[in-house]
């Protein structure tokens, strides 16, 4: 039986790059693999589009139940960002960059976590330190992926292996301007012309287990907030219909990459939590919140301990 190697719900470039590249590296090691993704090929995001194209890349297949199959998961741990029925599958494998998740195994696994900006970093020292050839196409889509998910090393979740990946597969996906390549992607992550609201609002989104309350938080990296201006009320409305489906709490952040902070949209049940969580005041529904960068590191972590997680 095929592994398939399958990221996270609403999968971001990092999702489907670790999951073609760590599916690459398991067949090259003597396991059969199939990169997998949990979303229709035609919903995939602007910027994994663009990605994919610009380096020749077939996107995942689409896996949406995991039942009966054996599975190696990247970019999570979190049993609810897996496809449907993840506990009747044999997990075999998990390569990430986040904090432990709740996916629990019956035997022992492959299990290589490391605090670093992006999977894809992870997973380019797999290959180095286990000499298996990355192929030059590959290496482009990892390249992307460190750089979406560090924003260009701007993000506090950029570390010294992320900026060595980085370097290294440069050269081996023969981009000579990585700046140029990151502008391009950002324009594809930011194009919201003709997108719907509930699309916008999964483009990049996950829910999150907070002491027993459902948060969701999304995010939209921006050049510049001013794209956004008319739609605001749209997508606001966008994330109470969200909440309405049994969450207490839906936060949007819409982050402007030049000004290195985020204006962050808020429904919630208990205002005064998130307030607390980012010593702030939410006015017009939204707060802005300097240096916010980063989900992971910036925005997670304080709700987490406003919430008593």
């Amino acid at each position: 039986m095929s592994v398939c190697v399958v990221g996270h719900s609403n999968p971001d470039t990092d999702s489907i790059a670790a999951a073609i590249s760590y599916a690459h590296y398991l067949k090259a090691t003597g396991t059969d693999a199939i990169a997998c993704m949990q979303i229709e090929a035609d919903k995939l995001n602007p910027e994994s589009t663009t990605v994919l194209k610009n380096f020749g890349l077939a996107a995942p297949q689409t896996m949406m139940d995991a039942a009966g199959k054996k599975v190696a998961l990247v970019d999570f741990s979190d049993i609810g960002q897996a496809p449907a029925n993840i506990k009747d599958a044999e997990v075999v494998a998990i390569v990430d960059h986040h904090k432990i998740g709740d996916i629990t195994t019956n035997n022992p696994i492959v299990f290589n976590a490391q605090p670093v900006g992006c999977t894809c970093t992870v997973l380019y020292e797999m290959y180095k330190n286990n000499n298996v050839a990355l192929p030059k196409d590959i290496a482009g889509a990892m390249l992307s992926a460190i750089l979406s998910d560090t924003v260009n090393f701007k993000s506090p979740t950029c570390t010294a292996p992320d900026k060595a990946a980085v370097a290294a597969l440069k050269d081996i996906a023969g981009v000579a301007d990585t700046d140029a390549l990151f502008m391009e992607m950002l324009k594809a992550k930011s194009s919201i012309d003709g997108i719907p609201m509930k699309d916008l609002v999964f483009r990049d989104y996950k829910d999150f287990d907070m002491n027993g309350k459902k948060v969701g938080i999304g995010q939209l990296e921006l050049a510049t907030l001013e794209q956004v201006a008319g739609i605001r009320a749209d997508l606001y409305k966008a994330l109470e219909d969200l909440k309405k489906d049994g969450r207490h709490s839906v936060l949007f952040m819409l982050t402007d990459v030049v000004k290195e902070g985020t204006d962050l949209l808020v429904v919630s049940e208990e205002p005064a939590v998130i307030e607390q969580a980012f010593g702030g005041k939410i006015a017009n529904n939204a707060m802005w919140v300097n240096g916010m960068m980063s989900r992971k590191k910036q925005t997670v972590p304080p709700l987490q301990k406003a919430f008593g997680c």
